[in-house]
């Protein structure tokens, strides 16, 4: 098989849906598969300019007349929490966390499950079996973990959380994560990150990697909140968010 490099590699794009974030709008994505001893270089070169990680694939939206989709990722070194996160962490003191290989269980399973029914009802993810699941956690052509958060204090270390992410060379890229929506009181979503910054520091690596913000959209408000925030702004690089 011929290594994929970025001079071979070949690019698609999907057909036009509904947007996701923004009413009346229409996405297609430009996509490409990553294989071979290559993959984890050209995952790297691929997210510089935008794109992000979904199983085998590397896609970015290229959608007609829009370009609201912005991949973001927080400058780890420069973070300083603000009050309201300091209270996050601190409710989260009894949570233990481990780095694992990327290996699906029936224990994280049912978590995304309770997750994605009570979080995203209705939808698409919601009708994913255990083999998808196992799928989109195993199915890595790149370094990866499952970073699996527990109650160090509960008698069966309860699984609270779990955040599917890739390890770069230069950060961490928050893939995908999901926690038990009966502890939401918790923050246990902000926690998830704030526990990336802190693991991206202890690593000597730079940036968190929080995927794509769309400005205006309620689902990706959040991401703004964790300053100083830099934007793939394309030919420009990647530029501080004001």
């Amino acid at each position: 098989m011929t290594d994929q490099t970025p001079e071979n590699t070949q690019l698609f794009m999907t057909a036009s849906m509904p947007c996701p974030y923004l009413p009346d709008r229409r996405e297609r994505k430009l996509f490409t598969h990553l294989t071979g001893r290559r993959a984890s270089a050209l995952h790297h070169l691929l997210s510089e300019n935008g794109f992000r990680r979904s199983q085998n694939l590397i896609y970015r939206p290229a959608c007609e007349g829009c370009n609201e989709c912005k991949s973001v990722r927080i400058v780890a070194n420069d973070f300083s929490p603000s009050s309201r996160f300091r209270r996050v962490l601190k409710s989260n003191a009894d949570i233990a966390v481990t780095s694992c290989p990327p290996v699906a269980s029936s224990e994280q399973y049912d978590l995304f499950k309770r997750y994605l029914e009570t979080r995203h009802e209705g939808g698409g993810m919601t009708q994913m079996s255990y083999a998808d699941y196992e799928y989109m956690v195993e199915d890595t052509p790149v370094q990866s973990a499952v970073v699996e958060y527990r109650l160090a204090d509960d008698p069966g270390q309860r699984l609270v959380a779990v955040a599917l992410t890739d390890i770069m060379p230069d950060g961490l890229s928050m893939v995908y994560s999901f926690y038990d929506p009966d502890l939401q009181h918790r923050g246990l979503g902000n926690f998830l990150i704030l526990d990336h910054v802190a693991q991206t520091r202890a690593a000597g690596l730079r940036y968190v990697y929080l995927g794509y913000w769309v400005k205006g959209s309620p689902k990706m408000a959040y991401k703004a909140q964790f300053t100083p925030l830099e934007v793939q702004s394309g030919s420009s690089g990647w530029q501080p968010l004001r």
